[in-house]
């Protein structure tokens, strides 16, 4: 075992799946000799070469533009965004084709694409820099939406991704990038599956349900009410489309309560979905209202730091809402 970051997971995963398959290549700015804007593709260049580490043009409608024609020819291609701010001159690309095309050619051509892209506040990149786009893909047929919280899941998941037949969505938490480490086998083929959710913390007072950085941060509010005599089950979701049910719903019918945690704006943002499939299916073992933390809905994150922590969840505020809801 290996303690690595979770930055280093997703090197790993691409570094392997380019060794594994000819087919697969990365595109995206500044992916080639920098390695990336958080060298995340460091020294891919220099192992594979400028035909399979393609150095796109500021350009992201292109960059996805060409994913989608070579995974029609049966490549795999890897499509990186630098943020997910800069995703939206690719959106139609992304959702009118991507999308649409195996449904629309009654399953004869699939789209085998992964489109990486950096998600999420807290690094003080304000307005364009700290994005969360996630609930605008995760509501398109056609696309799954994957999103890991540790350096495990994002290899396991990632090379899953590029082995899937269908385009993938993978939005990575950027401030947990060389934040969360954890340990990795060396020398073993990972694959985590892209679908089920997973239970990082089992509980019996009440669910909290998070994915990507800030279930890194409701696992330690967890710990933290523990010593409180609260014990909080913590779901780390993993995949946004398609949902694990089964697991949301199982946890909930143990503990009778629902805390969902996302850093997107409140309204509109994917903990809606969750609190949707609750409420409809869950209703008759809810011992209090599901609960959503989120951010303010304002326009973007700030650049102000002290604004930035005004916006953002973080344990302080995930621990008052665990007491508020577990004394309901």
């Amino acid at each position: 075992m290996a303690e690595i970051t979770l930055i280093e997971g997703l090197r790993q995963a691409m570094d392997e799946e380019l060794a594994r398959d000819e087919s697969v290549f990365i595109v995206g700015e500044d992916v080639g000799p920098r390695g990336g804007v958080f060298r995340a593709t460091q020294g891919l260049y220099e192992k594979y070469g400028p035909e399979r580490i393609v150095d796109a043009p500021l350009a992201e409608l292109s960059i996805v533009g060409i994913g989608i024609g070579a995974a029609l020819y049966g490549m795999h291609p890897i499509c990186e965004i630098q943020f997910a701010d800069f995703i939206h001159p690719a959106f139609n690309q992304i959702v009118s084709e991507a999308a649409r095309l195996c449904y629309r050619s009654g399953g004869e051509w699939t789209v085998p694409l992964v489109i990486r892209a950096p998600y999420g506040g807290g690094i003080g990149g304000g307005l364009y820099h700290s994005q969360s786009v996630e609930a605008f893909y995760a509501h398109v047929p056609g696309l799954k939406v994957v999103i890991p919280s540790n350096p495990y899941d994002a290899k396991g998941l990632l090379k899953s991704a590029v082995r899937d037949p269908d385009p993938v969505m993978f939005f990575e938490p950027k401030k947990g990038y060389r934040l969360i480490r954890g340990e990795v086998p060396e020398g073993e083929e990972i694959l985590v599956p892209i679908g089920p959710a997973r239970v990082s913390r089992p509980g019996t007072d009440l669910s909290v349900f998070a994915y990507g950085m800030m279930h890194q941060y409701c696992w330690e509010a967890a710990e933290r009410v523990a010593q409180e005599g609260i014990d909080a089950e913590v779901v780390d979701l993993r995949t946004l489309k398609p949902v694990d049910k089964q697991a949301v719903l199982g946890s909930v019918a143990k503990t009778g309560k629902a805390l969902i945690v996302y850093e997107d704006n409140l309204t509109g943002g994917y903990g809606a979905e969750i609190a949707a499939i609750l409420a409809e299916e869950a209703f008759t073992q809810l011992d209090a209202p599901v609960r959503r933390l989120a951010g303010p809905d304002i326009p973007a994150v700030p650049y102000s730091h002290p604004l930035q922590d005004w916006f953002m969840p973080n344990p302080d505020k995930i621990v008052a809402a665990i007491r508020d809801l577990a004394a309901y």
